[in-house]
């Protein structure tokens, strides 16, 4: 075996054929050290539209890159051409670590998960009264997928001139989540907008909801000057609505400061991707109580200490009824 000293000369070198051209192979990956942080605002197809200070820019991901893939809330940082003149493309060369992540499988059963916003701090659940009919297990859900993507809920009720809102606002009572309540006569002269925006000052937000509840609607009255096309009507049979957002879009919030981000209307919200373990943070009062509980306790099964916990007078047995009830989500029912 050849030995090369300290001086040996470059011919001495052996390289990697390349057969793409004579460049020889290396793993070092430039610094990119003038790149310049931006906000993703949407996908589509592989293009990205990136928010850069004042300018929107269309970017594409980095083959350094390789899998990891940027999703609306993701705060990047971008080389190339950052003017934002039509015909322009810029680069994402990383992407920075995130605050929160809101995720979602298709169902139960798909092992593939889907990030629907990053960084955002809340969730705005909207559902409607009635026309469609509310589900609760499908809040539900939600829920257990904002207290496992950091992320803080709000309840958004539309509709309440057709239903009132008691029934299912007692679902909930015990979990302390800030609610809105609005009718569509509110939605439409703005005043639905106004109470709600009162819970989005300074915040990142992403709605979410079932189709035909109104959610595109009062994203519009909160972002006019970026209206979406709104909602389509209810189908009479199945109680569904027509999907029309059909990607997720960051929007800056008129009158406040302050995100919204509306996102595709769903039918199911799988939740294959959660560990039950971290629904319990969610219950401050009860996670203590945890601590001699059974290696693996499910929190819903004979030796789970929370019975004793909540026994002893530390939590109200509401709340582990709400967390038992969060929990159970995850096995699915028919028309869930």
């Amino acid at each position: 075996m050849r030995r090369y000293g300290k001086h040996t000369d470059e011919d001495d070198i052996r390289t990697r054929p390349n057969r793409r051209g004579n460049r020889p192979r290396t793993n070092i990956r430039p610094k990119h050290e003038d790149a310049a942080e931006g906000l993703v605002l949407t996908v589509d197809r592989g293009r990205l539209t990136c928010l850069v200070e004042d300018r929107v820019v269309t970017a594409m991901k980095a083959r350094e890159l390789g899998r990891k893939a940027a999703v609306v809330g993701d705060r990047v940082e971008l080389v190339g051409d950052l003017s934002g003149t039509k015909d322009t493309l810029a680069r994402i060369v990383r992407i920075k670590a995130r605050s929160s992540v809101l995720r979602r499988t298709a169902d139960d059963d798909d092992p593939f998960e889907r990030v629907v916003v990053a960084n955002a701090d809340q969730l705005a659940i909207v559902t409607a009264l009635a026309d469609p009919e509310p589900r609760p297990r499908l809040i539900d859900r939600c829920l257990v997928a904002a207290y496992d993507g950091g992320l803080e809920p709000l309840l958004v009720l539309t509709k309440s001139d057709l239903a009132p809102p008691d029934e299912l606002l007692g679902l909930y009572g015990d979990l302390d989540i800030p609610y809105v309540v609005t009718s569509r006569d509110e939605l439409e002269n703005g005043d639905a907008a106004d109470r709600v925006r009162e819970h989005l000052g300074g915040r990142i937000t992403a709605f979410v909801g079932h189709s035909g509840v109104g959610k595109t609607t009062l994203v519009n009255a909160l972002v006019p000057e970026e209206r979406r096309r709104t909602t389509g009507h209810v189908n009479a049979v199945t109680g569904r609505g027509r999907h029309t957002t059909t990607s997720a879009l960051a929007l800056p919030l008129a009158k406040a400061d302050g995100w919204v981000v509306d996102t595709p209307g769903v039918r199911s919200f799988g939740l294959a991707h959660i560990d039950p373990s971290r629904v319990i943070h969610a219950f401050p009062d009860l996670e203590p109580g945890t601590a001699d509980c059974p290696r693996a306790c499910s929190h819903d099964e004979p030796d789970c200490a929370l019975d004793a916990w909540v026994e002893a007078g530390h939590a109200d047995p509401a709340r582990l009824y709400s967390l038992r009830r969060l929990l159970a989500t995850r096995e699915p029912t028919e028309g869930d």
